[in-house]
Protein backbone atom coordinates (compact mmCIF):
# COMPACT_ATOMS: atom_id res chain seq x y z
CA UNK A 1 0.00 0.00 0.00
CA UNK A 2 1.13 4.01 -0.77
CA UNK A 3 2.47 5.73 2.32
CA UNK A 4 0.80 9.16 2.88
CA UNK A 5 1.57 12.05 5.31
CA UNK A 6 -1.95 12.34 7.02
CA UNK A 7 -2.91 15.86 8.48
CA UNK A 8 -5.22 16.30 11.27
CA UNK A 9 -6.12 19.42 12.84
CA UNK A 10 -7.98 20.10 16.14
CA UNK A 11 -8.81 22.23 18.93
CA UNK A 12 -5.57 24.89 19.92
CA UNK A 13 -4.55 23.28 23.29
CA UNK A 14 -5.67 19.36 22.52
CA UNK A 15 -3.24 18.19 20.30
CA UNK A 16 -1.84 15.71 23.17
CA UNK A 17 -5.43 14.33 23.05
CA UNK A 18 -5.19 13.81 19.90
CA UNK A 19 -1.59 12.70 19.48
CA UNK A 20 -2.28 9.59 22.31
CA UNK A 21 -5.08 8.80 20.20
CA UNK A 22 -3.86 8.44 16.87
CA UNK A 23 -0.57 6.59 18.45
CA UNK A 24 -3.42 4.43 20.54
CA UNK A 25 -4.79 3.42 16.92
CA UNK A 26 -1.51 2.08 15.55
CA UNK A 27 0.16 4.74 13.59
CA UNK A 28 3.51 6.75 13.81
CA UNK A 29 3.00 10.82 14.35
CA UNK A 30 5.38 12.63 12.11
CA UNK A 31 5.13 16.17 13.49
CA UNK A 32 3.00 17.81 16.32
CA UNK A 33 2.31 21.57 15.70
CA UNK A 34 -0.22 24.52 17.08
CA UNK A 35 -3.56 22.56 15.87
CA UNK A 36 -2.94 20.35 13.93
CA UNK A 37 -0.73 16.87 14.05
CA UNK A 38 0.50 14.94 11.54
CA UNK A 39 1.03 11.23 11.02
CA UNK A 40 1.96 8.28 8.74
CA UNK A 41 -0.50 6.15 7.41
CA UNK A 42 -1.93 4.01 4.35
CA UNK A 43 -5.22 3.69 2.13
CA UNK A 44 -6.66 1.66 5.30
CA UNK A 45 -5.81 4.55 7.49
CA UNK A 46 -7.94 7.40 6.36
CA UNK A 47 -10.99 5.29 6.68
CA UNK A 48 -9.79 3.99 9.86
CA UNK A 49 -8.71 7.53 11.17
CA UNK A 50 -11.91 8.95 9.85
CA UNK A 51 -14.05 6.05 11.25
CA UNK A 52 -12.36 5.67 14.54
CA UNK A 53 -10.37 9.24 15.92
CA UNK A 54 -12.66 11.18 18.28
CA UNK A 55 -10.60 14.09 18.34
CA UNK A 56 -9.83 15.63 15.01
CA UNK A 57 -11.76 17.93 12.74
CA UNK A 58 -10.81 16.31 9.13
CA UNK A 59 -8.56 13.82 8.39
CA UNK A 60 -6.02 15.06 5.06
CA UNK A 61 -3.38 13.81 2.48
CA UNK A 62 -0.36 15.97 2.37
CA UNK A 63 0.10 16.78 -0.95
CA UNK A 64 3.17 19.34 -0.59
CA UNK A 65 4.91 21.57 1.34
CA UNK A 66 7.34 24.46 0.48
CA UNK A 67 8.38 28.42 0.95
CA UNK A 68 6.58 30.58 -1.23
CA UNK A 69 6.45 34.71 -1.58
CA UNK A 70 5.15 35.94 -4.21
CA UNK A 71 2.34 34.54 -6.28
CA UNK A 72 4.47 33.24 -8.88
CA UNK A 73 6.24 31.25 -7.01
CA UNK A 74 2.93 29.52 -5.54
CA UNK A 75 1.95 29.09 -8.55
CA UNK A 76 5.26 27.35 -9.70
CA UNK A 77 5.19 25.03 -6.81
CA UNK A 78 1.84 24.16 -6.55
CA UNK A 79 2.32 23.23 -10.72
CA UNK A 80 5.19 20.98 -10.11
CA UNK A 81 3.46 19.14 -7.65
CA UNK A 82 2.27 14.80 -8.72
CA UNK A 83 -1.43 16.07 -8.88
CA UNK A 84 -1.94 13.42 -11.46
CA UNK A 85 -1.50 10.99 -8.86
CA UNK A 86 -4.20 12.16 -6.55
CA UNK A 87 -7.24 13.55 -8.73
CA UNK A 88 -9.02 11.69 -11.56
CA UNK A 89 -8.94 13.14 -15.25
CA UNK A 90 -12.53 14.23 -14.67
CA UNK A 91 -12.48 15.13 -10.88
CA UNK A 92 -14.54 18.14 -9.26
CA UNK A 93 -11.39 19.95 -7.24
CA UNK A 94 -11.73 22.92 -5.81
CA UNK A 95 -9.56 25.24 -2.86
CA UNK A 96 -12.43 24.72 -0.68
CA UNK A 97 -10.49 26.66 2.20
CA UNK A 98 -7.02 28.73 2.00
CA UNK A 99 -5.29 30.29 5.39
CA UNK A 100 -2.45 32.83 5.71
CA UNK A 101 -0.78 33.66 9.26
CA UNK A 102 2.26 35.44 8.92
CA UNK A 103 3.07 35.42 5.71
CA UNK A 104 4.00 37.66 2.63
CA UNK A 105 0.59 36.07 0.77
CA UNK A 106 -2.45 37.05 2.59
CA UNK A 107 -5.06 37.37 0.50
CA UNK A 108 -7.33 33.93 0.65
CA UNK A 109 -9.39 34.53 -2.58
CA UNK A 110 -5.81 35.41 -4.32
CA UNK A 111 -4.47 32.16 -2.79
CA UNK A 112 -7.58 29.92 -4.20
CA UNK A 113 -7.79 31.30 -7.48
CA UNK A 114 -4.17 30.77 -8.01
CA UNK A 115 -3.42 27.46 -6.39
CA UNK A 116 -6.84 26.42 -8.66
CA UNK A 117 -5.21 27.34 -12.11
CA UNK A 118 -1.68 25.82 -10.98
CA UNK A 119 -3.38 22.48 -10.31
CA UNK A 120 -5.29 22.70 -13.85
CA UNK A 121 -2.06 23.87 -15.91
CA UNK A 122 -0.66 20.99 -14.63
CA UNK A 123 -3.21 18.13 -15.12
CA UNK A 124 -3.54 19.85 -18.90
CA UNK A 125 0.03 18.71 -19.63
CA UNK A 126 -0.29 15.20 -18.07
CA UNK A 127 -3.74 14.33 -19.69
CA UNK A 128 -3.54 16.29 -22.65
CA UNK A 129 -6.63 18.00 -22.70
CA UNK A 130 -7.39 22.07 -22.57
CA UNK A 131 -10.62 21.59 -20.65
CA UNK A 132 -11.64 19.81 -17.38
CA UNK A 133 -15.21 19.14 -17.64
CA UNK A 134 -15.36 18.63 -13.82
CA UNK A 135 -17.67 16.30 -13.58
CA UNK A 136 -16.60 13.60 -11.34
CA UNK A 137 -16.19 12.83 -7.92
CA UNK A 138 -14.98 15.83 -5.56
CA UNK A 139 -11.74 16.45 -4.10
CA UNK A 140 -11.93 19.52 -1.98
CA UNK A 141 -8.23 21.19 -1.21
CA UNK A 142 -7.37 23.18 1.93
CA UNK A 143 -4.32 25.49 1.66
CA UNK A 144 -2.12 26.61 5.27
CA UNK A 145 0.67 29.46 5.08
CA UNK A 146 2.34 29.75 8.13
CA UNK A 147 5.29 32.29 8.24
CA UNK A 148 5.57 31.38 4.52
CA UNK A 149 5.73 27.91 4.28
CA UNK A 150 2.62 26.59 2.07
CA UNK A 151 1.10 23.22 3.23
CA UNK A 152 -1.42 21.61 0.35
CA UNK A 153 -4.00 19.10 1.35
CA UNK A 154 -6.92 16.93 -0.12
CA UNK A 155 -9.67 16.56 2.59
CA UNK A 156 -10.36 13.45 2.73
CA UNK A 157 -13.46 13.55 5.24
CA UNK A 158 -15.65 16.49 3.59
CA UNK A 159 -18.11 17.54 6.37
CA UNK A 160 -16.24 18.11 9.63
CA UNK A 161 -15.74 15.01 11.68
CA UNK A 162 -17.67 16.70 14.46
CA UNK A 163 -20.69 15.85 12.61
CA UNK A 164 -21.46 12.53 13.62
CA UNK A 165 -25.22 12.17 13.06
CA UNK A 166 -26.31 12.00 16.11
CA UNK A 167 -27.34 15.98 17.17
CA UNK A 168 -29.99 17.12 14.70
CA UNK A 169 -31.40 18.71 17.82
CA UNK A 170 -29.27 21.19 19.45
CA UNK A 171 -29.40 23.59 22.59
CA UNK A 172 -28.49 27.58 22.34
CA UNK A 173 -24.53 27.10 22.11
CA UNK A 174 -23.90 23.63 21.50
CA UNK A 175 -20.42 22.19 22.49
CA UNK A 176 -19.12 20.58 19.48
CA UNK A 177 -18.46 17.04 19.27
CA UNK A 178 -15.11 16.59 18.94
CA UNK A 179 -14.10 19.09 21.65
CA UNK A 180 -16.20 17.54 23.85
CA UNK A 181 -14.78 14.19 23.32
CA UNK A 182 -11.28 15.12 23.79
CA UNK A 183 -12.01 17.20 27.24
CA UNK A 184 -13.65 14.00 28.54
CA UNK A 185 -10.05 11.81 27.60
CA UNK A 186 -7.70 14.84 28.79
CA UNK A 187 -9.60 13.45 32.55
CA UNK A 188 -8.82 10.39 34.09
CA UNK A 189 -12.84 9.23 34.14
CA UNK A 190 -13.26 5.64 32.66
CA UNK A 191 -16.72 3.67 31.98
CA UNK A 192 -16.47 2.22 35.41
CA UNK A 193 -16.71 5.73 37.07
CA UNK A 194 -19.85 7.87 37.79
CA UNK A 195 -20.03 11.04 35.24
CA UNK A 196 -22.66 13.95 35.43
CA UNK A 197 -23.32 16.57 33.63
CA UNK A 198 -25.64 19.57 35.57
CA UNK A 199 -25.91 21.72 32.49
CA UNK A 200 -26.07 19.07 29.88
CA UNK A 201 -27.56 21.54 26.65
CA UNK A 202 -27.42 19.49 23.90
CA UNK A 203 -26.41 15.92 25.79
CA UNK A 204 -22.80 16.13 24.08
CA UNK A 205 -20.71 15.23 26.96
CA UNK A 206 -22.50 12.60 28.08
CA UNK A 207 -23.28 11.20 24.88
CA UNK A 208 -19.16 11.11 24.20
CA UNK A 209 -18.82 9.51 26.88
CA UNK A 210 -21.04 6.83 26.53
CA UNK A 211 -20.13 6.49 22.67
CA UNK A 212 -16.37 6.22 24.49
CA UNK A 213 -18.10 3.78 27.03
CA UNK A 214 -19.52 1.55 24.73
CA UNK A 215 -16.87 1.54 22.29
CA UNK A 216 -19.06 3.28 19.51
CA UNK A 217 -16.37 4.53 16.67
CA UNK A 218 -18.15 8.55 16.25
CA UNK A 219 -17.09 7.84 12.09
CA UNK A 220 -19.39 4.86 11.69
CA UNK A 221 -23.06 6.71 11.16
CA UNK A 222 -21.82 9.03 8.29
CA UNK A 223 -20.39 9.38 4.69
CA UNK A 224 -16.84 10.46 3.65
CA UNK A 225 -15.90 12.52 0.35
CA UNK A 226 -13.05 10.40 0.08
CA UNK A 227 -15.54 7.00 -0.14
CA UNK A 228 -15.97 8.03 -4.04
CA UNK A 229 -12.18 8.18 -4.37
CA UNK A 230 -11.51 4.36 -6.22
CA UNK A 231 -8.52 5.69 -7.62
CA UNK A 232 -6.74 6.16 -4.12
CA UNK A 233 -8.69 3.80 -1.74
CA UNK A 234 -10.37 0.37 -2.45
CA UNK A 235 -13.97 0.78 -1.45
CA UNK A 236 -13.24 -3.17 0.48
CA UNK A 237 -11.04 -1.04 2.90
CA UNK A 238 -14.29 1.16 3.83
CA UNK A 239 -16.05 -1.67 4.20
CA UNK A 240 -13.34 -3.52 6.95
CA UNK A 241 -12.91 -0.71 8.87
CA UNK A 242 -16.39 -0.45 9.39
CA UNK A 243 -16.88 -4.36 10.04
CA UNK A 244 -13.84 -3.45 12.42
CA UNK A 245 -15.47 -0.59 14.38
CA UNK A 246 -18.98 -3.15 14.61
CA UNK A 247 -16.77 -6.33 16.18
CA UNK A 248 -15.72 -3.39 19.25
CA UNK A 249 -18.77 -2.18 19.95
CA UNK A 250 -21.07 -3.39 23.00
CA UNK A 251 -24.00 -1.58 24.19
CA UNK A 252 -24.39 -3.72 27.14
CA UNK A 253 -22.28 -2.63 29.42
CA UNK A 254 -23.70 -0.61 32.39
CA UNK A 255 -22.41 2.64 32.97
CA UNK A 256 -23.39 5.13 35.33
CA UNK A 257 -23.92 8.92 33.16
CA UNK A 258 -26.33 11.63 34.56
CA UNK A 259 -27.26 14.70 32.56
CA UNK A 260 -29.28 17.70 33.72
CA UNK A 261 -30.88 20.33 32.75
CA UNK A 262 -33.04 23.35 34.06
CA UNK A 263 -34.57 23.53 30.97
CA UNK A 264 -37.71 20.45 30.14
CA UNK A 265 -37.28 21.06 26.49
CA UNK A 266 -33.28 21.50 26.10
CA UNK A 267 -33.50 17.75 28.30
CA UNK A 268 -36.04 15.97 25.72
CA UNK A 269 -34.05 17.29 22.87
CA UNK A 270 -30.41 15.63 24.37
CA UNK A 271 -32.65 12.84 24.88
CA UNK A 272 -33.67 12.52 21.52
CA UNK A 273 -29.67 12.85 20.39
CA UNK A 274 -28.72 9.91 22.76
CA UNK A 275 -31.25 7.95 21.31
CA UNK A 276 -29.79 8.53 17.64
CA UNK A 277 -26.58 8.37 18.73
CA UNK A 278 -27.59 4.58 20.09
CA UNK A 279 -26.95 5.61 23.86
CA UNK A 280 -30.08 6.41 25.48
CA UNK A 281 -30.13 3.52 27.42
CA UNK A 282 -27.00 4.16 28.84
CA UNK A 283 -27.63 7.64 30.63
CA UNK A 284 -30.37 8.93 33.07
CA UNK A 285 -31.52 12.37 31.72
CA UNK A 286 -33.69 14.67 34.01
CA UNK A 287 -34.69 18.11 34.28
CA UNK A 288 -32.88 19.60 37.62
CA UNK A 289 -31.30 22.55 38.90
CA UNK A 290 -27.61 22.52 39.35
CA UNK A 291 -28.72 24.01 43.17
CA UNK A 292 -29.94 20.11 43.79
CA UNK A 293 -26.85 18.49 42.38
CA UNK A 294 -26.26 15.60 44.39
CA UNK A 295 -24.99 11.84 44.55
CA UNK A 296 -25.12 9.22 46.93
CA UNK A 297 -22.08 7.47 45.73
CA UNK A 298 -18.16 9.23 46.49
CA UNK A 299 -15.46 9.46 43.60
CA UNK A 300 -17.23 10.45 40.63
CA UNK A 301 -17.23 12.99 38.01
CA UNK A 302 -18.55 16.51 37.04
CA UNK A 303 -17.85 17.56 33.46
CA UNK A 304 -19.87 20.33 32.08
CA UNK A 305 -20.37 23.65 30.08
CA UNK A 306 -21.73 25.75 32.70
CA UNK A 307 -23.30 28.79 30.93
CA UNK A 308 -20.84 32.05 30.61
CA UNK A 309 -22.98 35.10 29.92
CA UNK A 310 -22.54 35.64 25.99
CA UNK A 311 -25.83 38.40 26.89
CA UNK A 312 -25.31 41.06 28.63
CA UNK A 313 -28.64 40.31 31.21
CA UNK A 314 -26.66 36.79 31.58
CA UNK A 315 -23.65 38.31 32.77
CA UNK A 316 -25.64 39.40 35.90
CA UNK A 317 -26.29 35.91 37.09
CA UNK A 318 -23.28 34.86 37.19
CA UNK A 319 -21.89 35.51 40.27
CA UNK A 320 -24.34 33.61 42.08
CA UNK A 321 -24.57 30.57 39.65
CA UNK A 322 -20.71 29.87 40.01
CA UNK A 323 -20.99 30.48 43.79
CA UNK A 324 -23.95 27.58 44.01
CA UNK A 325 -20.89 25.42 41.93
CA UNK A 326 -18.97 26.29 44.68
CA UNK A 327 -21.08 25.01 47.09
CA UNK A 328 -22.43 21.61 45.41
CA UNK A 329 -18.17 21.38 45.00
CA UNK A 330 -17.64 21.39 48.95
CA UNK A 331 -21.23 18.75 49.29
CA UNK A 332 -19.65 16.66 47.14
CA UNK A 333 -15.66 16.72 48.63
CA UNK A 334 -14.78 13.62 46.80
CA UNK A 335 -15.48 14.15 43.68
CA UNK A 336 -13.47 15.52 40.69
CA UNK A 337 -15.34 18.70 38.85
CA UNK A 338 -14.32 19.61 35.11
CA UNK A 339 -15.96 23.06 34.36
CA UNK A 340 -15.29 24.73 30.54
CA UNK A 341 -16.02 28.14 30.38
CA UNK A 342 -15.52 31.80 28.81
CA UNK A 343 -16.29 33.23 32.43
CA UNK A 344 -13.09 34.59 33.58
CA UNK A 345 -13.94 35.10 37.35
CA UNK A 346 -15.09 31.47 37.64
CA UNK A 347 -12.33 30.73 40.28
CA UNK A 348 -13.43 33.71 42.25
CA UNK A 349 -17.11 32.82 42.66
CA UNK A 350 -16.63 29.32 43.13
CA UNK A 351 -14.88 29.73 45.93
CA UNK A 352 -11.48 27.83 45.21
CA UNK A 353 -8.49 27.71 42.55
CA UNK A 354 -8.52 25.03 40.26
CA UNK A 355 -5.60 22.17 40.61
CA UNK A 356 -5.66 22.97 36.64
CA UNK A 357 -6.32 25.08 34.05
CA UNK A 358 -5.71 24.85 30.34
CA UNK A 359 -6.76 26.88 28.24
CA UNK A 360 -8.42 26.17 24.89
CA UNK A 361 -9.47 27.40 21.71
CA UNK A 362 -13.38 26.54 21.19
CA UNK A 363 -13.46 28.33 17.03
CA UNK A 364 -12.06 31.75 17.77
CA UNK A 365 -13.59 32.03 21.77
CA UNK A 366 -10.59 31.81 24.26
CA UNK A 367 -11.81 29.31 27.15
CA UNK A 368 -10.67 27.54 30.11
CA UNK A 369 -10.89 24.24 31.03
CA UNK A 370 -11.03 24.31 34.94
CA UNK A 371 -9.86 20.88 36.94
CA UNK A 372 -10.56 20.54 40.29
CA UNK A 373 -9.01 16.95 40.85
CA UNK A 374 -10.71 14.88 43.84
CA UNK A 375 -8.91 12.17 45.75
CA UNK A 376 -8.37 8.87 44.03
CA UNK A 377 -10.98 6.20 45.26
CA UNK A 378 -8.96 3.40 47.53
CA UNK A 379 -8.00 0.25 45.64
CA UNK A 380 -9.92 -2.48 45.45
CA UNK A 381 -8.33 -5.56 47.51
CA UNK A 382 -7.22 -8.24 45.17
CA UNK A 383 -9.01 -11.39 44.99
CA UNK A 384 -7.29 -14.61 45.45
CA UNK A 385 -7.58 -17.15 42.60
Amino acid sequence: MKQFELIAPCHFGLEAVLKKEIMELGYEIAQVEDGRVTFYGDEEAICRANIFLRTPERIMVKVGRFKAYTFDELFEQVKALPWENYLEQDAKFWVTKATSTKSKLFSPSDIQSIVKKAIVERMKGKYQIQWFEESGNEYPIRVFILKDEVTIALDTTGESLHRRGYRLLTSKAPLTETLAAALIMLTPWNKDRILVDPFCGSGTFAIEAAMIGASIAPGMNRSFTSEQWNNLIPKKLWYQAVEEANDYIDTSIEMDIQAYDADPAVVKAARNNAKLAGVDHLIHFQQRDVESLSHPKKYGFVITNPPYGERIEEKENLPKLYDTIGLRMNHLDTWSFYLLTAYEEAEKYIGKKATKNRKIYNGMMKTYFYQYLGPKPPRKPKTER
